[in-house]
């Protein structure tokens, strides 16, 4: 449901907790006079992606001029390239970087343990990305890892600082994307700009690599390393599944065109995680009964929170190409949780940097109740308000997940009536598929969205 915030009266402020769809007392108070230009749109990573504009039941051109921010590296041509030999049809590339990263380390580090035991890789994760000598082809990254070599790996997210102490990247590149009126991303608008600091990054010395492998079995030193994948191949997050299992695809492929880990290929078993907790701790479930030493987990950072302790409890590792949850920095992993996706702390810098530029008045954020939504908007909020725009220039409505699968509605009509009563210029929404219900609720309550 949603929620508010802002300087009104008591009476006010008690309507905003009340559930969407319900008579409610803001519906009595006078309006404010509407905003007399153009109200411009804003997105995040969850939605800035060309199968976001599938999501709507009206015209595409309701995107027309929509702007955002999502963890994104330049992709080469070389890359893509390589990516569409997997899939033709691609057109959006939301953490294919990222994905394919998080593989390589995983399998450089077993290489670098020679073992498949997962605490043995985890040892190894963080130094991969540091304090050796510098590789970024697969191939020579693993022939340098069989030779004992220790290595600084450099690939296609990870292009600058390494991993910090905590398993996360010390340096991110974003982009700025622009929706044109056909409801596709215009990529002669795309721009890019750095966060983050390398000094971050660890400094810490891995253990020794070894170079001796003993060939028992299954999880343990020598065995074949499996990477159970948890993607939302359906579900709130499906629009970027395609992207990321490409990259999967991709990753296993050219690891085991190089002679795979510890001599053997690297074994792949898929998993759907629906974008829903429950079924994505199934999934996990079938994962350790079948022998993974790795969750590559892809769905979203409240997936993440879910399956942890269960990945932990049976003595496995979790990588994430995706989560951005600025809490899962601090959260309690044993050292066995990574990620090649910055934190949200930096993405809210970024996010807020554009959203000024266009110097807006009044702002409204729209945002899921989860922990990708909370965190990123309570991260932005806290970039405005640094930057000067007053905290009662800020309408905050949140709402909560569907949990009854997907295609579910959510209505938004109560939340468009009170940010078109607020008289806002500005709207940010922070979500994933959904979020074309809550653009088109604004439309129908009458907010004129334009640039």
């Amino acid at each position: 449901m949603f929620g508010s915030r802002g300087s009104r009266s008591a009476a006010l402020a008690a309507c905003a907790a009340l559930l969407l769809g319900m008579a409610t007392a803001c519906e009595s108070e006078q309006p404010k006079e509407p905003a007399t230009r153009p109200v411009r749109l804003y997105g995040t990573d969850g939605n800035m992606q060309n199968n976001f504009a599938r999501e709507f039941s009206k015209p595409a051109g309701l995107l027309d001029g929509m702007k955002g921010t999502t963890p994104q590296t330049p992709l080469s041509d070389d890359f893509k390239s390589r990516l569409r030999s997997v899939d033709p049809k691609l057109d959006d590339f939301l953490y294919t970087g990222e994905m394919y990263d998080a593989i390589v380390i995983t399998a450089l580090a077993a290489q670098l343990a020679g073992s498949t035991e997962p605490g043995e890789i985890a040892k190894q994760i963080v130094g991969v990305t540091n304090t050796g000598a510098r590789c970024s082809s697969v191939a020579v990254c693993l022939q340098q890892a069989r030779s004992g070599l220790d290595i600084e790996y450099r690939g296609v997210s990870i292009t600058r600082g390494g991993l910090t102490d905590v398993g996360e990247p010390s340096t991110a590149t974003y982009a700025t994307l622009h929706f044109d009126g056909n409801g596709l991303l215009n990529p002669s608008k795309t721009e890019f700009v750095g966060a983050g600091d390398e000094s971050a990054a660890s400094t810490a010395v891995p253990p020794k690599p070894r170079t001796a492998v003993n060939t028992a079995s299954s999880r343990t030193t020598g065995g074949p390393l499996k990477l159970g994948g948890l993607l939302s191949r359906t579900g709130a997050l499906s629009l970027g599944y395609p992207a990321m299992a490409a990259a999967s695809t991709l990753a296993i492929r050219e690891v085991n065109a190089a002679g795979g880990v510890l001599g053997r290929p690297v074994v792949w078993i898929a998993g759907d995680d629906g974008t829903d907790p429950a079924t994505a701790k199934a999934v996990v479930a079938r994962h350790i009964a079948q022998g993974v030493q790795v969750v590559i987990a892809g769905g979203a950072s409240g997936i993440a929170r879910a399956v942890l302790p269960d990945v932990l409890a049976a003595g496995l590792v979790l990588f994430s190409p995706s989560n951005t949850d600025a809490g899962l920095s601090t959260i309690e992993d044993q050292g066995r949780y990574f990620r090649t996706a910055p934190s949200d702390l930096l993405q809210g810098r970024a996010l807020a940097d554009v959203i000024l530029r266009d110097g807006p008045s009044r702002i409204a954020i729209v945002a899921r109740r989860d922990p990708y939504g909370e965190g990123l908007q309570g991260h932005v909020r806290s970039e405005l308000e640094r930057a000067g725009i007053s905290g009662d220039r800020i309408r905050l409505l949140t709402y909560e997940v569907p949990t009854s699968g997907p295609g579910t509605r959510i209505d938004f009509t109560a939340g468009a009536r009170e940010i078109q009563k607020a008289g806002v210029d500005a709207v940010l929404v922070i979500g994933y598929g959904e979020s074309a219900q809550a653009i088109e609720a604004l439309v129908d309550a009458g907010v004129r969205l334009g640039h």
